[in-house]
């Protein structure tokens, strides 16, 4: 990742951060890919650092971000014990979708669906992809929108911060 790019996301995420440091999760309903209904409030990590991953299945980006994310998710779980929610943003239309394609890139998120948007819009999400960060007390450390190749590095770094606090 050159510097420039760097050096713009460190300091979107000390903005969103100073903005952000307090929220929590707010309460709105989705659904698992079996249409069993989740409270978004209820997100968790058994006290450890979660990320949210907003995206849809017609995003290249966004699947790019997830495949890369994948690429190195199993050694983030076993040093970190970070967990990703990735949460589609597909209307109910295309919502049959959603499950083949993550089963098919072989992704080990919980796969949630947010067919109403709700969630997303409540969260800063205007357009995926858009990734979420939470400590273990379930306070937003950072959100941003947008993806390019090598920023997954920051996520692991930023969750790496975290349970070192």
């Amino acid at each position: 990742m050159n510097t420039t790019i760097k050096t713009l996301l460190t300091v979107i995420a000390i903005a969103m951060s100073s903005l952000m440091s307090n929220a929590q999760l707010p309460s709105i309903q989705l659904k698992d890919t079996s249409g069993k209904p989740v409270d978004s409030s209820t997100l968790s990590n058994d006290g450890k650092p979660f990320i949210i991953s907003f995206w849809a299945t017609w995003c290249k980006p966004c699947i790019r971000e997830l495949n890369a994310i994948n690429d190195n998710y199993a050694d983030w779980v076993e040093e970190t014990g970070v967990k990703v929610y990735a949460i589609s943003i597909d209307e109910a239309q295309n919502a049959s979708r959603v499950k083949p394609l993550a089963d098919a890139k072989g992704w080990e998120y919980e796969i949630l669906l947010d067919q109403s948007k709700d969630f997303a819009r409540t969260m800063g999400c205007q357009d995926p992809p858009h990734i979420v960060v939470v400590d273990g007390n379930g306070k937003i450390v950072e959100s941003h929108s947008g993806y390019t190749e090598g920023s997954e590095e920051h996520l692991i770094e930023l969750v790496r911060e975290l349970i070192a606090k």
